[in-house]
């Protein structure tokens, strides 16, 4: 909540004057004191601007805008009044009164006089030249790419590694797959059905890259999902993917196939723009782990995909990216590109992140599967930081299965990444569900908890209790203080003021400012308890819900849970044109699993999407219906959007 600018009456000229006076009554009588009573009043009315300003309390400005703190400390500083040391004596003032004026902000307003001024004393002494030292010497670039911190966060709920398997499982290879007489019915192709065409050899890696990047530019200058095309780079990949398949080298199943990538992940020559106006022509000659992963396992890279600026929210610095579901409204969340991109059959797969919220709300919105793994799956070198114990990166596919081929390909330790570790991930195609138990929470999809139990799956009523109340502010405090330590030097530089969006970062980055380290701290120790209770409360294997309450969303990143969010239907949009449309809402639902279970969540999306066809489902960007024209602007109000979707 913003302070209030001004609580109570405003002075008027002859209080004001009355004031000026009281002040100089604390001063001993001299030969100045009527030569100082103009001069004085002027100060006071500008020194009681500044604490109306200041002040969040009612109080402050209802009692003498002179505190008796203020007379004390004019009475221990002037015990004689003369040209010097009058001005000495209002400076001491307004000093005081400033230094008391900021510890407000941090909730610290108890100190006597005393106590203030040796604070500020030692502020100036050395917590600034050490603060200053600090930023020197790593706060001079943006975006946290170097410089780790070591305070290192884990989720996991155990120590017992015995599930851990670092060898690649066999994922299922579905046999009898024909190569569609259509190029529409080829981009709507499951990774796994794609890899078998090229296996096959079918269809041949350029022919799926060409592919690719033409349905990319086609539906780009409607969906403006998409910042750079790296063509050169995909058919330089993809021909490399055919000669080695030619020569009987087979890399699996992301071998030759198209991918794109959010752009806070760099790829050396090319930009990795992070949406972001200030970014937009920087070229980050680092390969990202990620990128390494993929690239090893015979992967295409066709585009880097929009993100939200500095990773929040849909606007970035060429617009603001659409729903292919409805285009009329806009995709939520900064992973917008990889979600409307995959949703639109522009890629089959794209690797997205989250920080709170910016893989479920998107994948929820253009209606996708998308999964967020374990924090700490997946290495993030090279990759924009907002928050070192929150950022995460996960797969955007149509199908489950796929998102467990991605995962399998990209997890493991990154060796530059210190929160990255090699996560147990038994085979999810192997895992025997009926022996499972599954929560419901109120808000699950019946359909998901019904198709669920009719193959054998023991489905429970089940709610997640925890005490903690303050979930969603643990989250803004650790995020919003994590994302200042890592664009310090932007906002000093004044570069929040080029900003797409103004009541995002900008906002939000300067309250962060006046987040003090002990409540910072205070903070963790209660995302501590949260993550004890939580843990305590999870009785179940895995559990069904609502993929985008806010607090769930909270939550589950504070805590490290991974969640598949799975597309459960479709209903009709607001308002429809009265000749009809195919535009649709997306229905989807989550579903969450204790750390290093992904393969538990995976498991149980795929064996609800084997018997249901809403995830194949195509959005109507060609055909909108009978006379369904988009309007643009849009007529429909579009709500809000919701902060903090990282």
């Amino acid at each position: 909540m913003p302070l209030a600018v001004m609580k109570g009456p405003r002075p008027s000229a002859a209080t004001s004057g009355n004031m000026a006076a009281t002040v100089l009554d604390t001063c001993p009588n001299n030969m100045f004191v009527l030569r100082l009573t103009r001069f004085m009043s002027t100060l006071v009315l500008l020194l009681f601007f500044y604490l109306a300003v200041c002040s969040a309390h009612q109080d402050f400005i209802n009692d003498s805008p002179v505190s008796p703190a203020s007379h004390r400390l004019l009475a221990s500083t002037c015990p004689k009044m003369d040209s010097k040391n009058s001005s000495e004596c209002s400076k001491k003032v307004v000093e005081a009164s400033q230094n008391r004026c900021a510890l407000t902000l941090l909730d610290a307003d108890f100190f006597n006089d005393a106590k203030v001024e040796e604070i500020a004393k030692g502020a100036k002494e050395l917590n600034i030249p050490i603060i200053r030292a600090n930023r020197k010497l790593v706060a001079s670039v943006n975006g946290g790419l170097h410089n780790p911190s070591p305070l290192v966060f884990n989720p996991e709920w155990s120590t017992d590694k015995s599930h851990y398997n670092k060898s690649k499982f066999n994922h299922p290879s579905p046999s009898g797959i024909q190569r569609p007489e259509h190029e529409e019915d080829i981009a709507f192709m499951s990774v796994l059905e794609l890899a078998e065409l090229i296996k096959t050899k079918k269809i041949t890696s350029e022919e799926l890259t060409s592919l690719f990047l033409k349905r990319l530019k086609r539906y780009n200058p409607v969906l403006e999902a998409v910042i750079t095309y790296t063509e050169d780079l995909a058919y330089e990949q993809a021909k490399e993917a055919d000669k080695l398949l030619s020569q009987g080298v087979y890399l699996g199943p992301l071998h030759g196939i198209p991918y794109g990538l959010k752009d806070i992940i760099s790829v050396p020559h090319y930009r990795t723009t992070w949406g972001s106006t200030t970014f937009k022509t920087q070229v980050l000659n680092v390969e990202a782990w990620v990128y390494k992963r993929l690239k090893s396992a015979g992967a295409v890279l066709v585009a880097k995909l929009v993100t939200g600026s500095l990773a929040y929210d849909d606007i970035w610095f060429g617009g603001r990216t659409r729903n292919p579901w409805n285009i009329e409204e806009f995709s939520t969340g900064s992973s917008a590109g990889p979600a409307a991109c995959t949703s639109a059959g522009m890629v089959p797969f794209a690797i997205g992140s989250e920080t709170a919220g910016s893989i479920t709300y998107p994948a929820s919105r253009c209606g996708v599967t998308a999964l967020r793994p374990t924090f700490g799956t997946v290495g993030r070198t090279g990759v924009m930081s907002l928050s070192e114990s929150l950022d995460k990166l996960g797969p955007f596919c149509r199908y489950a299965a796929d998102c467990a081929v991605i995962l399998d390909a990209i997890r493991g330790k990154d060796p530059d990444d210190l929160s990255s570790r090699d996560i147990p991930f038994p085979d999810p195609f192997s895992v025997d569900i009926t022996k499972l138990t599954v929560g419901y929470l109120e808000d699950a999809d019946k359909e998901v908890v019904n198709v669920l139990e009719s193959k054998g799956v023991k489905m429970v009523p089940f709610k997640l209790n925890y005490t903690v109340d303050s979930v969603q502010g643990i989250l803004n405090f650790t995020m919003d203080v994590d994302v200042l330590a890592h664009f310090d030097e932007w906002q000093r530089s004044g570069k929040d003021d080029d900003y797409e969006a103004q009541d995002q970062w900008p906002v939000e980055l300067r309250r962060a400012r006046v987040v003090s380290a002990v409540d910072y701290f205070q903070a963790q120790r209660a995302r501590g308890k949260l993550i004890q209770e939580v843990k305590e409360s999870f009785t179940v294997d895995a559990f069904i819900g609502n993929a985008i309450d806010w607090e769930r969303v909270c939550m589950g990143n504070l805590v490290g849970l991974p969640v598949i969010v799975v597309p459960t239907g479709f209903k009709m949009i607001s308002n429809p044109p009265s000749s009809g449309t195919r535009r649709r809402t997306t229905v989807n639902t989550g579903i969450y699993a204790p750390p290093n279970h992904d393969h538990i969540a995976l498991a149980l999306a795929m064996a609800y999407q084997s018997p249901t066809n809403h995830h194949k489902q195509r959005p109507p960007i060609d055909d909108l219906g009978p006379n369904d024209k988009i309007p643009n602007p849009p007529t429909v109000t579009i709500p809000p959007r919701r902060l903090h979707l990282h």
